[in-house]
């Protein structure tokens, strides 16, 4: 009789045990998929914006050129405003007379949207849909060779090349970070044997 008290006392404190670690697993787990959404949407934030400014590139562009003078950049960056100007005329004239060639830019920022919701699927289920998170991280570093190859043959400056690049490593830092606590989620979710998240 005393054993069975004994053994009943050990199983609750087993199955106490049990519950802790399970309620400390859900925890993590909610933090990592409350980091892991976060860390989302601001990417997607940052790819909507970036897609939505190729619609209106003409006025953007005098938009711009209007600012740096009014901030005196022509004396102290010439190359920027020189630069600056030119693609400014470039625009305006493709603008005037050859429309058609700014319907490339429309496909630019169509493409930026359509990635941006590819990321529904890693917000929704980030274990199961991790490779959307590693795509974008090939698409960031596939930006370091297209500016590198593509911007001497258009006649693109340097400077203005690592411009472009910045956007592939400013672009792969959250994917990162996204990649990481999807794994670490992954573990998680192995080890308490519970369901991804959805």
């Amino acid at each position: 009789m005393c054993s069975d008290g004994r053994g009943s006392a050990w199983r609750n404190v087993f199955e106490h045990v049990q519950l802790q670690a399970y309620a400390a697993a859900m925890s993590d787990r909610a933090a990592l998929l409350k980091g892991i959404r976060a860390w989302l949407v601001f990417f997607v934030v940052c790819l909507v914006l970036s897609g939505a400014t190729a619609f209106p590139l003409v006025h953007e562009v005098r938009w711009t050129e209007d600012l740096l003078r009014a901030l005196s950049v022509p004396e102290h960056l010439p190359a920027l405003m020189e630069w600056i100007e030119r693609v400014r005329r470039g625009l305006d004239t493709a603008d005037a007379d050859y429309p058609f060639l700014l319907h490339g830019t429309d496909w630019l920022a169509f493409a930026h949207l359509v990635i941006a919701v590819a990321f529904y699927g890693p917000y929704r289920d980030p274990v199961r849909n991790i490779w959307v998170v590693e795509f974008g991280m090939i698409a960031c570093a596939g930006i370091v060779p297209l500016a590198l190859i593509c911007g001497p043959i258009r006649g693109i400056p340097f400077w203005w090349s690592v411009l472009d690049m910045a956007f592939g490593v400013f672009g792969v830092l959250p994917l990162y970070v996204v990649r990481k606590k999807i794994k670490r989620l992954e573990g998680l979710t192995l080890n308490a044997g519970l369901v991804p998240a959805t």
